[in-house]
């Protein structure tokens, strides 16, 4: 009887959207580190500024540098000789630089607020339901059988973590539906020629971020009157 060769590990399928998991991750785990710095700078430029102050400038922040981005990589793909190969290349390097910005003002913001950001569980639950806004806080709420304002406060700080793992698996999957298409429908319109993907890049940038920082604001509500310690 002839002998075969040992069966080869069949490589598990693709995950569909699993990238744009990966690319959140990668950008949590880059800025995390970052979060107290950033909290220490924009006090530096004011250190008499209450945290409701240091919450908006960093609102401000976000927002300029989330447009700017956009922006930038519009006009690169506007200009003479540059191939629609390559600003499809640049724009996808600008989602996961959006991707690390958002992250940063996220948890930046849950910093301030003194929720706490020490596992990966909880950074995850924060990023996605900033991000995907209403519907991110409809599923928070209903997986964790909680109902209230301000959810930043009411699940991530004090559910279980096993808890913020089933939530962030349904938030995966919107996140990847909500976020993958919207993405894929602004990386398309910056590549548009004659600087009019410049206006749809920084355009569109700047819808996320007023969104994420509506969001911001109902996940965590009124920011605390005073710093810890003060």
């Amino acid at each position: 009887m002839a002998t075969g060769a040992p069966d080869a590990a069949v490589p598990e399928p693709a995950i569909p959207g699993q990238r744009v998991l990966d690319l959140l991750d990668k950008a949590i785990d880059l800025q995390t580190p970052l979060v107290r710095k950033n909290i220490a700078r924009a006090r530096q430029r004011n250190p008499e500024a209450t945290p409701e102050q240091v919450i908006r400038g960093l609102e401000r922040m976000y927002v300029t540098a989330l447009a700017g981005t956009g922006a930038a990589v519009g006009g690169t793909a506007a200009a003479p000789g540059v191939g629609t190969g390559i600003a499809l290349a640049l724009s996808a390097g600008e989602a996961l630089s959006s991707l690390e910005l958002s992250a940063l003002f996220a948890l930046s913001i849950a910093e301030v607020h003194g929720v706490p950001i020490d596992e990966v569980e909880r950074r995850r639950t924060i990023v996605m339901g900033i991000l995907l806004g209403g519907s991110g806080t409809a599923t928070i709420s209903k997986v964790a059988e909680r109902t209230g304002q301000h959810w930043g406060r009411q699940v991530v700080a004090k559910v279980p973590i096993e808890t913020l793992r089933q939530i962030n698996k349904v938030l995966g999957k919107n996140f990847i539906t909500k976020y993958g298409t919207k993405q894929g429908i602004i990386v398309l319109g910056r590549v548009a020629p004659f600087g009019i993907g410049a206006v749809i890049g920084g355009g569109a940038n700047a819808a996320i971020g007023t969104l994420s920082v509506r969001a911001g604001r109902r996940a965590f509500g009124p920011p605390p009157t005073s710093w810890p310690g003060a």
